[in-house]
Parts: structure tokens; C-alpha cells; sequence
């Protein structure tokens, strides 16, 4: 039977950046993946061109049960020690908004940059493989392959969520955590677009494809500044996948569709300016024509001049354009979703190591535990920060 020092299952961000450092450390390694190719997700991310980090990354980005536990490994490999690997690998990015790093030319080169990191420390790759048991031993860990098995001290499961099932997602990774006893938190999909009931939906359908600057905020208080997209299923941009990460089934969410017009003193000078100009055509000035249009045939809009308009009738149009209160029927779901919310537990782990109190040599990093980031490149980096810590932990043990 073959044996490693680290032996790591999942072949995406975390799996392949902690088998590249592991390896580089001086362990012998298998990274172990049941597709065809490494870094699926990866290639999909950032409409392929990768998001492959945030200039901004703090833990306040991030959810969990646990808010303190990503603080140490953030700390400790940061944005800017990402950046710096990419850069030595001559890969062009830029920013775009609020931090966002994006690859200039395409995802692909993160990928052959995580696969060269891996060549690097010799690690051995072995794709669609199948891991179909693992089994607790004195030396460590057997797997069973399918056609082989292989033994290791130390195990990390990387394996990610549940969301995009179409690129493999499955929960073998909370089957792990359980198999050993470890808790898994409930899980639910995370940046999701909406999912709006009849009628509304119906309403909005013409609406398919407009956007428009928002301030979107839940229930619970929490609200992001950026695009709002309308759909054929409902809402989505990322106005909406940010706030789907805080939002409840049944909650109600609050828009602002003019976060940048002071409305009501824009309509006061207009009046003054041009009585007898229509509201529609005053509105379109500062909204999309096809969403004014939209909400007029929805008698949200009154069909009258600026001089008709009275002060009751302004009132509702504030209230209307500046907290239009919408009840989502619920998520698009794991289908469309970039992460998933919830996990491995991470009061289970050390937030110095990612291994598991209860069992020694058993690591989780990236998305599988119950650490979810803001839309923008803040799951990239937890995916490095987490690999990055679990690969010091695995280094020390092989240099001892």
C-alpha cells in the first residue's frame, strides 16, 4: 500500500494551494480529485477571469457561528501575500470595484499557477478518483480508491460545498466531519440570486435584464451599495447576491432604486423648472425608461404632470423608488449559487491549524467549514489564508 505524509481531497483553490505548500515543505503528498480537471470552480469564477482575491479583506467580510475563528489565518497570509505569488508568476490583473482582483486575461492562469506550485513540491495529482472509504488506523488514515488503496498520517478534506453541483459539488465533506463525529451546521446556498412569487414576478418579467444602482438592505439591518439586476426568475447583481447571505426564508427586503437622487428635491426643482413635463419623463431621467414605464403600469407611478403631482401622491412615490419593500419566494438555490452557507463546524477545529480537536491529523479548509465571505474575491482568499495554515501545520510535522 502507497503511503504520504498528507494525503488531500478536493482539487480546487484550498486543496491544491495547501498540497503546493505541503509538498514544497518537504512532505510527500497526494491531492486526490474525482473530475476530469483541477480547479473547476475556479475556471467558472469572475465570469472566467477569476476574483482571485479582495484589496479589502478583513474578517467583518465574512460569516460564521464562529466570527473570531478566520481572524488567525487572515492574518497570517494575507490578500497581499496572494498578490505577491501572482505577480511572480507574471499573471496582468486589475481591479475592478470596491477591491475586486480579477485575472486580465483569464481563470486559467490561477489554475496553471496553483498546478505549477504543485509540480513544484512534487505533489502527486490523481484525477477522477473516486475516494469510496476512509478508515481510522494507528498510523493515521487508509482511504479506498477506487482500484487502489493509499495511506497517510494526515488527512485534509478540501472538498468544498454544496453549491454548483454541475461542476461536483457534493457533501462528502460533511459525511467526513460526521463519519468522525465532528457537528456540521445546517447549510443553505449563499450568494443567490432571488426567486420572486406570482404575480410580481409575472410583473417584473419585462424588467428581464435592466440594472440599476441600489442600496439593499435585510431585515436585520445589514445593507449593500451596489448594482441590482432584474431576471426572468426574479432579482440578482451583486445588490442581491450579497444580501442573500443574510437574508431568512419568509423575510422581507428593503430597496432603495435611487440611492444617489435626493428625489424628492430633484422632482421640486424640476417642477419649477418644467410644470408641465410628465412624472414618467422626469423619472426616466434618473431610472431606466423600461422600469418607469414598468412600474406606471403597475399603478406605482401616477400618470400625471409635475405640476398635478400633489403632496400625498409624492409622499408614495418616496416611499415607492426609495424603500420599495420586496418578499422574495426564496433562492435560486445550490444550482446558481457561488458558495454555500454553514459547514464543519469551527468550534471543531483550531483556527491556528484547521485540524480537528477530536481527531488528530484530520484537517478541513476552504468552503466545506462554516466560514462564508462577501461576494468580490473574499472566498478565494479564505481558500488560501485556510490552505496556507493547515500547509504550515502539515510542514512542521514533517520536518520533526
Amino acid at each position: 500500500m502507497e503511503k504520504f505524509d498528507a494525503i488531500i481531497i478536493g482539487a480546487g483553490a484550498a486543496g491544491m494551494f495547501c498540497a503546493a505548500m505541503a509538498g514544497q515543505a518537504g512532505g510527500r503528498v497526494l491531492l486526490i480529485d474525482n473530475g476530469k480537471k483541477p480547479g473547476r470552480k475556479i475556471l467558472m469564477s469572475g465570469g472566467g477571469r477569476c476574483n482571485f482575491t479582495n484589496l479589502y479583506t478583513e474578517p467583518a467580510a465574512y460569516l460564521s457561528q464562529n466570527p473570531h475563528f478566520c481572524k488567525s489565518a487572515l492574518a497570517r497570509y494575507t490578500q497581499w501575500d496572494f498578490i505577491d505569488m501572482v505577480g511572480k508568476h507574471g499573471i496582468a490583473w486589475h481591479e475592478k470595484t470596491l477591491g475586486q482582483l480579477f485575472c486580465d486575461d483569464s481563470a486559467q492562469q490561477i489554475v496553471d499557477m496553483l498546478v505549477a506550485e504543485c509540480e513544484k513540491g512534487q505533489v502527486a495529482m490523481r484525477l477522477r478518483s473516486e475516494v469510496l472509504g476512509i478508515e481510522r488506523t494507528e498510523e493515521g488514515f487508509t482511504l479506498k480508491l477506487n482500484g487502489e488503496d493509499v495511506q497517510t498520517g494526515k488527512l485534509v478534506i478540501a472538498s468544498g460545498g454544496l453549491s454548483m453541483p454541475g461542476l461536483g459539488a457534493t457533501p462528502f465533506g460533511y459525511r467526513v466531519a460526521e463519519q468522525f463525529g465532528l457537528k456540521v451546521l445546517p447549510t443553505r446556498a449563499g450568494l443567490v440570486p432571488f426567486t420572486l412569487h406570482k404575480p410580481l414576478l409575472e410583473q417584473l418579467q419585462v424588467l428581464s435584464g435592466v440594472s440599476v444602482p441600489s442600496v439593499i438592505t435585510a431585515e436585520n439591518g445589514v445593507s449593500f451599495r451596489e448594482n441590482l439586476l432584474f431576471t426572468h426568475r426574479g432579482l440578482s447583481g451583486p445588490a442581491v447576491l450579497q444580501l442573500s447571505s443574510y437574508w431568512q426564508p419568509g423575510e422581507f427586503v428593503s430597496v432603495n432604486l435611487l440611492p444617489d437622487t435626493d428625489l424628492d428635491v430633484f422632482i421640486n426643482e424640476q417642477r419649477t423648472a418644467h410644470p408641465n413635463q410628465s412624472l414618467k419623463n422626469t423619472l426616466a431621467m434618473v431610472l431606466p425608461k423600461r422600469l418607469v414605464e414598468c412600474l406606471q403600469q403597475l399603478a406605482q407611478i401616477p400618470d400625471v404632470t409635475l405640476k398635478q403631482l400633489n403632496g400625498r401622491q409624492q409622499s408614495e412615490l418616496l416611499e415607492t423608488l426609495q424603500n420599495w419593500r420586496v418578499q422574495p419566494n426564496g433562492t435560486e438555490g445550490y444550482r446558481t449559487a457561488e458558495v454555500t452557507l454553514g459547514g464543519v463546524d469551527t468550534n471543531e477545529l483550531s483556527s491556528r491549524t484547521m485540524e480537528a480537536k477530536k481527531v488528530p491529523g484530520l484537517y478541513f479548509i476552504g468552503e466545506v467549514m462554516d466560514v462564508t465571505g462577501w461576494l468580490g474575491g473574499y472566498n478565494f482568499q479564505w481558500a488560501w489564508s485556510s490552505a496556507w495554515a493547515c500547509a504550515q501545520a502539515l510542514g512542521n510535522s514533517v520536518q520533526k
